[in-house]
Formats: structure tokens, C-alpha cells, sequence
């Protein structure tokens, strides 16, 4: 009994001066990591790369892309762009308040006769005026051929709005083409610097597709931002049409009713 008792105390001693080395332990290696993490922090923040600029990064891709294609692809959006922009500007130049021309030709013809209607869609721009003009000059023909000179100049004015959209969807079918066709040519060099090391190595095989798959990219951005002008001018064009069918059958209306 007084072995084991004896025994029990060595143990609880030994217990016990474990855990005051274990505490006195704790704080120094809290303060050794405390010293480290400051250190840890700045090496993670030398080693987080710059942010580079966007024109830096298109630059880049650019010339990944292979200067070639690529230009052909710029190319396909400045041509489209000036295209665009100037149907928007016509077409918005074109854009005037129909109804209230209309009030003004039939006040004009109570004024002053059809000559003074004229000089109205004279001084008015746009299709709708041009085709009140060209109906008016053929008054003296009958309503029903006033009618008849509206719908034919109106075609006229149609094929006008129109005019370079042909262009713009051109250049939205020929900019992915050469996208892909840049695509095309890319791998078909990959292979051609695979077959000259004589092994598929991931990085001669990485690098050709990344190559090829630039032009792709761009040449689908290209016709993306064309499409979204080539759409805007088609509703713009629609707007203007409905507002020329309108004021035409208000013109015929107008002319039955004051020139009889």
C-alpha cells in the first residue's frame, strides 16, 4: 500500500509539471506565429500579381491572335460601326411627329390651297414629308392617283432607310468565318509543331489552341456588337414605316375631305 501510494504521487507530480511546461510552452509559440504572420502577409502581398489595363490585356490578345486574322476582324467591326452609325443618324434625322405634319398640310390647304401644302413638305425633312410632296404634285389627277404616287415613292423611301444594311450583315457573317478560319489555321500549326518535336507536349498543344481559339473569340464579339446596332436600325426603320402607312392613309383622308 505505501508503494502504490507512493507511486500515485510520483505520477501526479510528473502530471503536473507537464502541464506547467505546456502552458509556459503556449505563449511563446503564440507569439512566434504572431511574429510570422506579419512576415507571411507582406510575402503573399509581394507575390500577388499587378492588375494589368484592359487596353494592355486586348493588346496582348491581340497579338496572341495572330496579327493577320485579327486585323481582318477589326477591320469587319470599324466598317460595321460607321456603317451603323450612320443609318442610326439618318434614320434619326428622318424621325419627325407625323400626326402633327399631317395638322399642318390640311391647315396649309384650308389657307392657302395644295401650292401652300407643298411648301410645307418642302420645309419638312424626312420620308414622310417627301412622300406627302410627291403625292400632293399628283393631286390634280385624282385622289385615287394621289393614292397610288403615295405607295410607289413610298417603296422608294423604304429602299433609302435600307440602304447599307446589306453591308452590316455581311460583316456579321464574315467576322466569326474568319474567326474560325483563324481557328482552323491555328491547329492545323499546332499539329505541325507537334509533329516537328516528335512528342505531344501539353504546352505545344496548349499553346496552338490558345492561339487558334483567340480569333474565334474575337471574331464572335465582332458580330455580336454588330448584330445589336443591325437590330436597332430594323426597329428604327419599322418605326419610321408605320408612321408613313399612317400618315398617308390621314393624308388621302385629308385631301378627300377639303379639295372636293
Amino acid at each position: 500500500m505505501f508503494l502504490a501510494a507512493m507511486t500515485i504521487m510520483v505520477f501526479t507530480a510528473n502530471i503536473a509539471a507537464a502541464q506547467e511546461e505546456t502552458t509556459e510552452a503556449a505563449p511563446a509559440e503564440t507569439e512566434q506565429v504572431a511574429e510570422e504572420a506579419p512576415a507571411a502577409e507582406s510575402a503573399v502581398a509581394e507575390e500577388a500579381p499587378e492588375e494589368i489595363p484592359l487596353t494592355q490585356a486586348l493588346k496582348t490578345k491581340f497579338i496572341e491572335g495572330g496579327a493577320g486574322f485579327m486585323s481582318l476582324i477589326i477591320i469587319c467591326l470599324i466598317i460595321g460601326l460607321a456603317l451603323a452609325i450612320e443609318r442610326i443618324l439618318y434614320l434619326t434625322f428622318s424621325k419627325i411627329n407625323a400626326k402633327k405634319l399631317v395638322a399642318q398640310v390640311e391647315e396649309a390647304i384650308k389657307e392657302g390651297g395644295i401650292e401652300k401644302a407643298k411648301d410645307v413638305c418642302r420645309e419638312t425633312r424626312g420620308p414622310v414629308a417627301s412622300i406627302f410632296y410627291q403625292g400632293l404634285l399628283k393631286y390634280d389627277q385624282g385622289v385615287d392617283v394621289v393614292e397610288k404616287n403615295i405607295v410607289s415613292y413610298g417603296s422608294v423611301q423604304m429602299s433609302k432607310m435600307e440602304n447599307g444594311l446589306s453591308w452590316i450583315s455581311l460583316f456579321i457573317a464574315i467576322a466569326p468565318s474568319l474567326g474560325f478560319l483563324g481557328t482552323v489555321i491555328g491547329m492545323i500549326q499546332a499539329f505541325d509543331d507537334i509533329q516537328k518535336a516528335g512528342d505531344i507536349s501539353p504546352n505545344i498543344v496548349a499553346g496552338g489552341m490558345k492561339v487558334a481559339l483567340i480569333t474565334t473569340v474575337g471574331g464572335l464579339i465582332v458580330a455580336m456588337i454588330l448584330q445589336i446596332f443591325y437590330n436597332y436600325i430594323l426597329a428604327k426603320i419599322e418605326s419610321i414605316t408605320i408612321d408613313m402607312e399612317e400618315a398617308s392613309i390621314d393624308l388621302v383622308d385629308v385631301l378627300t375631305k377639303n379639295c372636293k
